[in-house]
């Protein structure tokens, strides 16, 4: 019993080291000075990029401002921190170094890979209730795959536009109305082929403003890259140099400019708020900020928090409640809609980011960090965003973002979430659905092990979403399932359970 429970504590304890980024980078700095020794071309290794990666942004985040915050009050200490700022600007010079040449060399240079050709084939469920996913194969995002997504929906019983008029695409049981406010959630905190494609970002603002009602309404684009890790190692950013689109130029806020002088589209990077504590409107607080619950989860271990906030147009926003008018003093909660657009991809630590794991960017994960036990990010693992998404407010509709995917397992070199230009794979998909958990199982399965399989990866089961062993995605997945289902939506895992429908698009047809 004794040996069994040292056994399980170890385990537990290099989990966590394994999760945690300060550990990661600090042994990834010793690795890389050791390695390289006095061998600089040892640098160019693929190991020793990603070591050199790790080793920068560690040095970055946790070394830099320690020095930096340090008072100095007496001369031997002046001269004991000289001497480490010199030697730690030597190291940095080293890493700095090697981290640049592999940027150009790997993140600069767009993939020339030739694109995988899945085998994607659709079912209708044998049981009822069930989760619809809608898929269009051969869209490069460029094209008229999001508007052939738009189409394929509405055959199947969801119109995209809410009206009173009935018709292909829009009913009264429509997903957005003419003068709903729209919150598009990105993934913004990585460049290059880690962030959402900017093609499918304004092929879905022109499907929005192009609401057959005419749109009045307003589209905020947004997401909280928590100040904090990330390609620059400092959050997110929603104008990136380097992005996911055809013209790698194209960012989030190029656009959403392009959009601007016509219609109510602005951007709101969460990053800038996310150390700001506020309270709700009616409660008096009109400040922007995050309103965090105290109250941690007892089953997933979240402090529930969401982002509270001003448009550029002057419309107030809470993520949970609702479009607040100052005047009435109450809430429109219907009137806001979040179209949640994560890419496809691996993850190092919790093995796949789609729509559930997307909604980190939701939360602030330095406020909860402040609580104690109630860390967002370290409630991943236990299901904590299922907590997230069902306290607060759930999609109202899911599209991933597979055009280019990451499908490097965790525990080989490349894994996501950071996907550079050499690394992603472009497989040309899109797909949708209400339910986050249903579309995550799918994307998972048959777009991110498919890939992984056709590149040659063999440890492919952190990504699988069948298996459920501690730690897996498969088993977060369905621990954040039952939270779902626990506040009362449906969503499922069981393969019965979903309708599948997948419209290929071919070259030559007019497509």
């Amino acid at each position: 019993m004794k040996l069994s429970f040292s056994l399980n504590s170890f385990k537990g304890l290099m989990e966590r080291a394994r999760r945690s980024f300060f550990f990661v980078g600090l042994i990834s700095l010793i690795w890389f000075l050791f390695r390289t020794g006095t061998k600089p071309t040892r640098a160019t290794y693929p190991c020793q990029k990603v070591a050199a990666t790790n080793s920068y942004l560690w040095l970055t985040t946790f070394v830099v401002p320690f020095l930096l915050a340090v008072p100095r009050k007496t001369s031997s200490l002046r001269e004991a921190l000289t001497k480490r700022r010199l030697l730690l600007l030597g190291l940095i010079a080293v890493v700095t170094g090697s981290t640049t040449a592999w940027y150009i060399q790997e993140v600069m240079k767009p993939s020339e890979e030739p694109i995988v050709g899945l085998t994607l084939n659709g079912w209708v469920a044998e049981s009822q209730p069930a989760s619809s996913i809608f898929v269009v194969n051969g869209t490069t995002g460029y094209d008229e795959g999001f508007m052939k997504l738009i189409n394929l929906m509405g055959e199947h019983g969801l119109p995209f536009y809410k009206s009173s008029e009935t018709g292909l695409n829009k009913g009264p049981n429509g997903l957005i109305a003419k003068d709903d406010v729209v919150i598009i959630k990105v993934n913004s905190q990585w460049n290059a082929r880690g962030g959402t494609n900017t093609d499918l970002l304004k092929a879905i603002i022109e499907a929005i403003v192009n609401h057959p009602d005419g749109f009045v309404g307003e589209i905020v684009v947004a997401d909280n890259g928590q100040d904090q890790y990330g390609s620059g190692g400092s959050g997110g950013s929603l104008d990136w140099r380097l992005n996911n689109a055809e013209d790698t130029s194209q960012s989030v806020q190029k656009v959403v400019d392009s959009f601007s002088a016509s219609y109510k589209v602005s951007t709101y990077l969460w990053d800038t708020i996310t150390t700001k504590r506020v309270n709700e409107y009616h409660e008096g607080d009109l400040e922007d900020g995050y309103v965090v619950n105290d109250t941690v989860n007892p089953r997933t271990h979240i402090a529930v928090s969401y982002p509270k906030f001003r448009t550029k147009y002057g419309t107030y926003i809470s993520f949970k409640l609702g479009v607040w008018n100052p005047e009435t003093q109450t809430y429109e909660s219907s009137r806001l809609k979040v179209i949640n657009v994560p890419v496809l991809k691996s993850h190092s630590g919790y093995g796949v980011t789609a729509c559930v794991k997307h909604y980190m960017g939701v939360v602030s994960d330095k406020l909860t960090s402040q609580i104690s036990g109630g860390r967002a990010h370290d409630s991943v693992g236990s299901g904590g965003m299922g907590t997230q998404m069902a306290a607060t407010r759930m999609p109202t509709l899911n599209i991933i973002d597979a055009i280019w995917v990451n499908p490097v397992p965790r525990g080989y070199a490349g894994s996501g979430p950071a996907t550079p230009y050499r690394v992603a794979v472009r497989v040309n998909v899109i797909a949708a659905s209400t339910d986050p958990v249903a579309l995550d199982y799918w994307a998972a399965k048959y777009v991110l092990l498919q890939t992984a399989s056709l590149r040659g990866y063999t440890r492919t089961s952190p990504m699988d979403p069948d298996n459920t062993e501690s730690g897996s995605f498969g088993e977060w997945l369905r621990l954040s399932m039952e939270e779902i289902k626990r506040a009362g939506y449906w969503v499922t895992l069981e393969e019965d359970h979903m309708n599948v429908y997948v419209y290929h698009m071919q070259p030559g047809n007019g497509d």
